[in-house]
Protein backbone atom coordinates (compact mmCIF):
# COMPACT_ATOMS: atom_id res chain seq x y z
CA UNK A 1 0.00 0.00 0.00
CA UNK A 2 1.01 3.37 -0.29
CA UNK A 3 0.70 5.39 2.85
CA UNK A 4 0.94 9.11 3.78
CA UNK A 5 2.53 10.68 7.36
CA UNK A 6 1.63 13.78 7.97
CA UNK A 7 3.78 15.86 10.57
CA UNK A 8 7.58 17.06 10.72
CA UNK A 9 9.15 15.68 14.08
CA UNK A 10 10.68 12.41 15.42
CA UNK A 11 7.70 10.61 16.07
CA UNK A 12 6.65 10.88 12.14
CA UNK A 13 10.38 9.76 11.02
CA UNK A 14 10.01 7.28 13.70
CA UNK A 15 6.58 5.82 11.74
CA UNK A 16 8.12 6.64 8.22
CA UNK A 17 11.07 4.30 9.02
CA UNK A 18 9.36 1.77 10.49
CA UNK A 19 6.16 1.76 7.34
CA UNK A 20 9.60 1.82 4.81
CA UNK A 21 10.61 -1.14 6.25
CA UNK A 22 7.42 -2.78 6.10
CA UNK A 23 6.66 -5.50 3.47
CA UNK A 24 2.83 -4.57 2.82
CA UNK A 25 4.26 -0.81 2.32
CA UNK A 26 5.15 -0.16 -1.10
CA UNK A 27 5.34 4.08 -1.29
CA UNK A 28 6.25 5.84 1.86
CA UNK A 29 5.21 9.80 1.11
CA UNK A 30 5.50 12.44 4.20
CA UNK A 31 4.05 15.98 4.12
CA UNK A 32 5.89 17.90 4.93
CA UNK A 33 8.33 15.73 6.37
CA UNK A 34 11.80 16.82 7.79
CA UNK A 35 15.74 16.10 5.88
CA UNK A 36 15.47 12.33 7.74
CA UNK A 37 12.41 11.65 6.34
CA UNK A 38 13.33 12.33 3.21
CA UNK A 39 15.84 9.34 3.19
CA UNK A 40 12.55 6.67 3.17
CA UNK A 41 10.01 8.66 1.63
CA UNK A 42 8.51 11.01 -0.83
CA UNK A 43 8.06 14.72 0.44
CA UNK A 44 5.38 17.23 -0.47
CA UNK A 45 4.67 20.54 0.83
CA UNK A 46 1.67 21.28 2.83
CA UNK A 47 -0.23 22.96 5.43
CA UNK A 48 -0.42 19.85 8.15
CA UNK A 49 -3.15 21.81 9.93
CA UNK A 50 -5.12 22.30 6.59
CA UNK A 51 -7.48 19.10 6.33
CA UNK A 52 -8.57 20.11 2.45
CA UNK A 53 -4.74 20.35 1.18
CA UNK A 54 -3.89 17.14 3.00
CA UNK A 55 -6.95 15.35 1.63
CA UNK A 56 -6.22 16.43 -2.14
CA UNK A 57 -2.48 15.60 -1.59
CA UNK A 58 -3.67 12.11 -0.25
CA UNK A 59 -5.87 11.97 -3.15
CA UNK A 60 -2.97 13.43 -6.03
CA UNK A 61 -0.81 10.72 -4.50
CA UNK A 62 -3.52 7.94 -4.89
CA UNK A 63 -2.48 7.16 -1.09
CA UNK A 64 -4.13 3.86 0.34
CA UNK A 65 -3.80 5.12 4.27
CA UNK A 66 -2.92 8.56 5.67
CA UNK A 67 -0.79 8.55 9.10
CA UNK A 68 -1.58 11.95 11.21
CA UNK A 69 0.83 11.96 13.69
CA UNK A 70 1.02 15.21 15.89
CA UNK A 71 -2.02 16.30 17.99
CA UNK A 72 -2.67 19.88 16.19
CA UNK A 73 -4.06 18.61 13.18
CA UNK A 74 -6.21 15.86 14.74
CA UNK A 75 -7.84 18.53 16.74
CA UNK A 76 -8.05 20.45 13.79
CA UNK A 77 -9.85 17.83 12.14
CA UNK A 78 -7.39 17.08 9.46
CA UNK A 79 -8.14 13.19 9.84
CA UNK A 80 -11.94 13.75 9.59
CA UNK A 81 -11.23 15.83 6.23
CA UNK A 82 -9.25 12.59 4.87
CA UNK A 83 -11.73 10.25 5.80
CA UNK A 84 -14.33 12.89 3.62
CA UNK A 85 -12.59 12.08 0.49
CA UNK A 86 -12.91 8.17 0.92
CA UNK A 87 -9.20 7.61 1.98
CA UNK A 88 -8.33 6.05 5.02
CA UNK A 89 -7.20 7.43 7.80
CA UNK A 90 -5.30 6.33 11.23
CA UNK A 91 -6.07 9.37 13.75
CA UNK A 92 -9.03 10.14 15.49
CA UNK A 93 -11.79 12.52 14.54
CA UNK A 94 -11.44 16.64 15.83
CA UNK A 95 -14.58 15.51 18.27
CA UNK A 96 -12.44 12.37 19.23
CA UNK A 97 -9.26 14.37 19.50
CA UNK A 98 -10.56 16.26 22.37
CA UNK A 99 -9.41 13.21 24.85
CA UNK A 100 -5.92 15.54 24.51
CA UNK A 101 -7.29 18.52 23.18
CA UNK A 102 -8.74 19.35 26.72
CA UNK A 103 -7.52 17.96 30.12
CA UNK A 104 -11.13 19.24 31.59
CA UNK A 105 -12.83 16.83 28.69
CA UNK A 106 -10.17 14.06 29.26
CA UNK A 107 -11.32 14.15 32.98
CA UNK A 108 -15.22 14.07 32.31
CA UNK A 109 -14.66 11.05 30.18
CA UNK A 110 -12.64 9.36 32.84
CA UNK A 111 -15.52 9.82 35.36
CA UNK A 112 -18.36 8.31 32.96
CA UNK A 113 -15.75 5.32 32.69
CA UNK A 114 -14.69 4.82 35.81
CA UNK A 115 -10.90 5.02 35.09
CA UNK A 116 -8.68 5.25 37.73
CA UNK A 117 -7.21 9.08 37.89
CA UNK A 118 -5.93 11.89 40.34
CA UNK A 119 -8.35 14.50 41.99
CA UNK A 120 -8.14 17.22 40.34
CA UNK A 121 -10.44 21.21 39.57
CA UNK A 122 -10.57 22.88 36.40
CA UNK A 123 -10.12 26.58 37.00
CA UNK A 124 -10.86 29.69 34.95
CA UNK A 125 -9.86 32.63 37.60
CA UNK A 126 -7.31 33.35 39.82
CA UNK A 127 -8.93 33.03 42.63
CA UNK A 128 -9.62 29.57 41.41
CA UNK A 129 -6.41 28.83 40.91
CA UNK A 130 -5.26 29.91 44.63
CA UNK A 131 -8.35 27.63 46.06
CA UNK A 132 -7.43 24.55 44.62
CA UNK A 133 -3.87 25.08 45.09
CA UNK A 134 -4.38 25.41 48.71
CA UNK A 135 -6.06 21.84 48.47
CA UNK A 136 -4.43 20.03 47.12
CA UNK A 137 -0.63 21.36 48.31
CA UNK A 138 2.47 20.60 47.28
CA UNK A 139 3.58 19.30 44.62
CA UNK A 140 1.86 21.23 42.50
CA UNK A 141 0.37 19.88 39.28
CA UNK A 142 -1.01 22.30 36.89
CA UNK A 143 -2.11 21.30 33.57
CA UNK A 144 -3.16 23.92 30.80
CA UNK A 145 -6.56 22.51 29.62
CA UNK A 146 -5.52 23.28 25.58
CA UNK A 147 -2.63 21.82 23.22
CA UNK A 148 0.87 23.58 24.29
CA UNK A 149 3.01 21.07 22.91
CA UNK A 150 4.38 19.32 25.68
CA UNK A 151 5.11 22.59 27.53
CA UNK A 152 1.46 23.26 29.24
CA UNK A 153 1.93 21.34 32.66
CA UNK A 154 4.05 22.41 35.34
CA UNK A 155 4.88 19.68 38.48
CA UNK A 156 6.55 22.10 41.42
CA UNK A 157 7.13 22.80 44.98
CA UNK A 158 7.07 26.28 44.47
CA UNK A 159 3.46 27.71 44.66
CA UNK A 160 4.00 31.29 43.02
CA UNK A 161 5.66 29.30 39.84
CA UNK A 162 2.71 26.74 40.01
CA UNK A 163 0.15 29.95 40.02
CA UNK A 164 1.70 32.27 37.79
CA UNK A 165 1.31 28.68 35.39
CA UNK A 166 -2.37 28.17 36.46
CA UNK A 167 -3.23 32.18 35.69
CA UNK A 168 -1.14 32.80 32.42
CA UNK A 169 -3.75 29.98 31.06
CA UNK A 170 -7.40 30.70 30.14
CA UNK A 171 -8.53 27.06 31.26
CA UNK A 172 -6.14 25.29 33.97
CA UNK A 173 -6.62 21.69 35.24
CA UNK A 174 -5.06 21.22 39.20
CA UNK A 175 -4.53 17.40 40.39
CA UNK A 176 -3.19 16.07 43.49
CA UNK A 177 0.34 14.88 42.81
CA UNK A 178 0.31 11.48 42.06
CA UNK A 179 3.47 9.21 43.48
CA UNK A 180 5.35 6.64 41.71
CA UNK A 181 7.04 5.62 38.52
CA UNK A 182 5.19 6.65 35.45
CA UNK A 183 4.37 4.42 32.38
CA UNK A 184 3.24 5.19 28.63
CA UNK A 185 0.77 2.07 27.48
CA UNK A 186 -0.27 2.92 23.97
CA UNK A 187 -2.71 1.26 22.32
CA UNK A 188 -4.35 1.04 18.73
CA UNK A 189 -7.90 0.93 18.42
CA UNK A 190 -10.37 1.01 15.64
CA UNK A 191 -13.05 2.52 17.99
CA UNK A 192 -14.50 -1.12 19.33
CA UNK A 193 -11.01 -3.60 19.32
CA UNK A 194 -8.55 -2.08 21.36
CA UNK A 195 -4.90 -3.90 21.23
CA UNK A 196 -2.10 -2.51 24.00
CA UNK A 197 1.35 -2.14 22.54
CA UNK A 198 4.19 -2.93 25.18
CA UNK A 199 5.38 -0.46 27.96
CA UNK A 200 7.92 1.97 27.69
CA UNK A 201 9.32 4.69 30.11
CA UNK A 202 10.03 8.56 28.88
CA UNK A 203 11.92 11.16 30.65
CA UNK A 204 10.37 14.53 30.68
CA UNK A 205 12.43 16.49 33.16
CA UNK A 206 15.68 18.05 30.95
CA UNK A 207 18.56 17.36 33.19
CA UNK A 208 19.48 14.12 34.36
CA UNK A 209 18.12 13.01 38.19
CA UNK A 210 15.02 14.51 37.26
CA UNK A 211 16.15 17.46 37.59
CA UNK A 212 14.98 20.86 35.54
CA UNK A 213 11.72 21.75 33.48
CA UNK A 214 9.23 19.91 32.49
CA UNK A 215 10.11 18.84 28.16
CA UNK A 216 8.14 17.23 25.60
CA UNK A 217 10.74 14.26 26.20
CA UNK A 218 14.50 13.94 26.29
CA UNK A 219 14.25 9.86 25.86
CA UNK A 220 12.68 6.67 27.16
CA UNK A 221 12.91 2.94 26.80
CA UNK A 222 11.47 -0.55 26.28
CA UNK A 223 10.72 -3.08 27.43
CA UNK A 224 9.68 -2.49 31.38
CA UNK A 225 11.40 -5.47 32.78
CA UNK A 226 10.38 -4.23 36.39
CA UNK A 227 6.64 -3.19 35.69
CA UNK A 228 4.51 -5.46 38.04
CA UNK A 229 2.81 -8.64 36.05
CA UNK A 230 -0.34 -7.78 34.32
CA UNK A 231 -0.40 -4.22 34.05
CA UNK A 232 -0.95 -4.48 30.70
CA UNK A 233 -3.95 -6.17 31.06
CA UNK A 234 -4.93 -4.32 34.38
CA UNK A 235 -4.86 -1.03 32.27
CA UNK A 236 -6.74 -2.49 29.14
CA UNK A 237 -9.28 -3.39 31.13
CA UNK A 238 -9.63 -0.34 33.85
CA UNK A 239 -8.77 1.96 31.14
CA UNK A 240 -8.18 1.40 27.67
CA UNK A 241 -11.42 -0.27 26.88
CA UNK A 242 -13.68 1.45 29.31
CA UNK A 243 -12.59 4.97 27.50
CA UNK A 244 -13.02 3.73 24.10
CA UNK A 245 -16.50 2.30 25.24
CA UNK A 246 -17.25 5.83 26.56
CA UNK A 247 -16.05 7.46 23.28
CA UNK A 248 -18.29 5.22 21.22
CA UNK A 249 -21.27 5.55 23.68
CA UNK A 250 -21.51 9.13 23.04
CA UNK A 251 -21.28 9.14 19.10
CA UNK A 252 -17.68 9.98 18.93
CA UNK A 253 -15.79 6.58 18.47
CA UNK A 254 -11.84 6.94 19.00
CA UNK A 255 -10.01 5.31 16.07
CA UNK A 256 -6.32 5.79 16.38
CA UNK A 257 -3.96 6.11 18.79
CA UNK A 258 -5.02 6.38 22.72
CA UNK A 259 -2.01 6.98 24.86
CA UNK A 260 -2.34 6.14 28.78
CA UNK A 261 0.15 8.00 30.75
CA UNK A 262 -0.05 6.02 33.82
CA UNK A 263 1.42 6.50 37.37
CA UNK A 264 2.11 3.63 39.62
CA UNK A 265 1.78 4.96 42.87
CA UNK A 266 1.06 3.26 46.26
CA UNK A 267 -2.87 3.25 45.29
CA UNK A 268 -2.83 1.21 42.67
CA UNK A 269 -2.20 2.46 38.89
CA UNK A 270 -3.41 6.25 38.25
CA UNK A 271 -4.20 7.81 34.96
CA UNK A 272 -2.37 11.20 34.54
CA UNK A 273 -3.11 11.99 30.79
CA UNK A 274 -4.40 11.18 28.18
CA UNK A 275 -2.79 11.73 24.71
CA UNK A 276 -4.11 11.51 21.12
CA UNK A 277 -1.20 10.00 19.12
CA UNK A 278 2.06 8.22 18.81
CA UNK A 279 4.10 9.92 22.29
CA UNK A 280 7.36 11.00 21.67
CA UNK A 281 10.19 9.24 22.06
CA UNK A 282 8.46 6.42 23.20
CA UNK A 283 7.46 5.78 19.62
CA UNK A 284 11.16 5.38 18.71
CA UNK A 285 11.89 2.57 20.80
CA UNK A 286 8.36 1.16 20.23
CA UNK A 287 8.88 0.41 16.46
CA UNK A 288 12.06 -0.32 16.99
CA UNK A 289 11.15 -3.89 18.54
CA UNK A 290 7.76 -3.79 16.68
CA UNK A 291 7.61 -7.33 14.91
CA UNK A 292 3.87 -7.22 13.59
CA UNK A 293 3.92 -5.01 10.49
CA UNK A 294 2.64 -1.49 11.52
CA UNK A 295 1.03 -0.86 8.42
CA UNK A 296 -1.18 -3.59 9.10
CA UNK A 297 -2.11 -2.61 12.72
CA UNK A 298 -2.81 1.45 11.25
CA UNK A 299 -4.89 0.11 8.23
CA UNK A 300 -6.98 -1.79 10.74
CA UNK A 301 -7.06 0.58 12.81
CA UNK A 302 -8.41 2.78 9.92
CA UNK A 303 -11.28 0.43 8.11
CA UNK A 304 -12.36 -0.64 11.67
CA UNK A 305 -10.49 -4.61 10.79
CA UNK A 306 -8.68 -4.29 13.78
CA UNK A 307 -9.58 -7.52 15.11
CA UNK A 308 -8.39 -9.72 12.09
CA UNK A 309 -4.78 -8.32 12.79
CA UNK A 310 -4.68 -9.91 16.01
CA UNK A 311 -2.03 -9.37 19.27
CA UNK A 312 1.14 -7.39 18.40
CA UNK A 313 4.22 -9.38 18.23
CA UNK A 314 7.68 -7.72 19.72
CA UNK A 315 11.44 -8.62 18.84
CA UNK A 316 13.74 -9.96 22.16
CA UNK A 317 16.07 -7.09 23.60
CA UNK A 318 15.32 -3.50 24.53
CA UNK A 319 15.42 -0.32 22.83
CA UNK A 320 16.60 3.02 24.55
CA UNK A 321 16.11 6.60 22.88
CA UNK A 322 17.95 9.20 23.89
CA UNK A 323 17.02 13.03 23.08
CA UNK A 324 19.37 15.65 21.64
CA UNK A 325 18.07 18.89 22.10
CA UNK A 326 19.12 22.53 21.26
CA UNK A 327 20.96 24.86 23.34
CA UNK A 328 18.43 26.90 25.47
CA UNK A 329 15.45 24.38 25.34
CA UNK A 330 13.01 24.11 26.60
CA UNK A 331 12.54 27.93 27.66
CA UNK A 332 14.33 29.87 24.11
CA UNK A 333 15.76 27.16 21.75
CA UNK A 334 18.61 28.70 19.68
CA UNK A 335 17.98 27.49 15.86
CA UNK A 336 19.93 27.52 12.80
CA UNK A 337 23.33 25.97 14.32
CA UNK A 338 25.61 22.91 12.09
CA UNK A 339 24.36 19.46 12.94
CA UNK A 340 27.44 17.26 12.37
CA UNK A 341 27.99 13.05 12.69
CA UNK A 342 24.73 12.42 11.58
CA UNK A 343 25.69 9.85 8.51
CA UNK A 344 28.34 8.30 11.62
CA UNK A 345 26.17 7.39 14.51
CA UNK A 346 23.58 6.34 11.77
CA UNK A 347 25.97 3.24 10.38
CA UNK A 348 26.48 1.64 14.00
CA UNK A 349 24.88 -1.33 14.62
CA UNK A 350 21.50 -1.39 15.68
CA UNK A 351 20.77 2.63 15.82
CA UNK A 352 18.67 4.94 14.02
CA UNK A 353 19.28 8.73 14.18
CA UNK A 354 15.43 10.06 14.34
CA UNK A 355 15.06 13.62 13.02
CA UNK A 356 12.82 15.76 14.84
CA UNK A 357 13.84 19.86 14.55
CA UNK A 358 16.39 19.73 11.78
CA UNK A 359 16.17 21.70 8.23
CA UNK A 360 18.53 22.15 5.27
CA UNK A 361 20.20 25.78 5.43
CA UNK A 362 21.08 27.44 1.90
CA UNK A 363 24.11 26.12 1.90
CA UNK A 364 22.63 22.54 1.97
CA UNK A 365 24.02 21.99 5.75
CA UNK A 366 22.13 20.07 8.02
CA UNK A 367 20.95 22.75 10.65
CA UNK A 368 18.72 23.03 13.89
CA UNK A 369 15.14 23.91 13.52
CA UNK A 370 13.40 23.17 17.02
CA UNK A 371 14.26 22.41 20.59
CA UNK A 372 14.20 18.54 19.96
CA UNK A 373 16.57 18.78 17.25
CA UNK A 374 17.55 14.45 16.99
CA UNK A 375 16.61 10.82 18.97
CA UNK A 376 19.15 8.80 19.15
CA UNK A 377 17.73 5.43 19.12
CA UNK A 378 19.04 1.68 19.93
CA UNK A 379 18.27 -1.75 19.90
CA UNK A 380 20.20 -4.23 21.97
CA UNK A 381 20.10 -8.19 23.35
CA UNK A 382 19.38 -6.09 26.59
CA UNK A 383 18.77 -3.08 28.13
CA UNK A 384 22.88 -2.37 28.66
CA UNK A 385 23.63 -3.25 24.99
CA UNK A 386 20.77 -0.89 23.76
CA UNK A 387 21.95 1.77 26.14
CA UNK A 388 25.68 1.59 25.40
CA UNK A 389 24.51 1.63 21.83
CA UNK A 390 22.76 4.76 21.65
CA UNK A 391 25.09 6.95 24.01
CA UNK A 392 27.88 5.84 21.56
CA UNK A 393 25.66 7.68 18.76
CA UNK A 394 24.90 10.31 20.64
CA UNK A 395 29.00 11.01 21.06
CA UNK A 396 29.57 10.89 17.24
CA UNK A 397 27.14 14.00 17.16
CA UNK A 398 28.06 17.22 17.60
CA UNK A 399 25.98 20.50 17.73
CA UNK A 400 27.00 23.57 19.09
CA UNK A 401 25.35 24.21 22.76
CA UNK A 402 23.27 20.98 22.17
CA UNK A 403 22.35 18.84 25.46
CA UNK A 404 21.01 15.51 26.22
CA UNK A 405 20.52 13.76 29.39
CA UNK A 406 23.04 11.30 30.41
CA UNK A 407 20.63 8.77 32.66
CA UNK A 408 18.34 7.47 30.34
CA UNK A 409 17.63 3.70 31.36
CA UNK A 410 20.31 3.97 33.71
CA UNK A 411 18.71 3.55 36.93
CA UNK A 412 16.03 1.25 36.55
CA UNK A 413 14.01 -0.38 38.89
CA UNK A 414 14.42 -4.12 40.05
Amino acid sequence: MKVLVIGTGGREHALALALSRDSQVTEVHAAPGNPGMAKVASLHPVDPLDGAAVADLASRIGADLVVVGPEAPLVAGVADAVREVGIACFGPSAEAAQLEGSKAFAKQIMAAADVPTALARVCETPEQVADALDAFGAPYVVKDDALAAGKGVVVTEDRQVAFDHGVSCDRVVIEEYLDGPEVSLFAITDGSTVLPLQPAQDFKRALDDDEGPNTGGMGAYTPLDWAPEGLVAEVSRRVLVPTVQEMAARGTPFQGLLYAGLALTGRGTRVVEFNARFGDPETQALLSLLKTSLAALLYGAATQKLAEVGLPQWHDGAAVTVVIASEGYPEAPVTGDRIEGVEEADALEGVDVIHAGTKMDEDGNLVTAGGRVLSVTAVGADLQEARERAYAGVGLISIRGAHHRSDIARDVPR
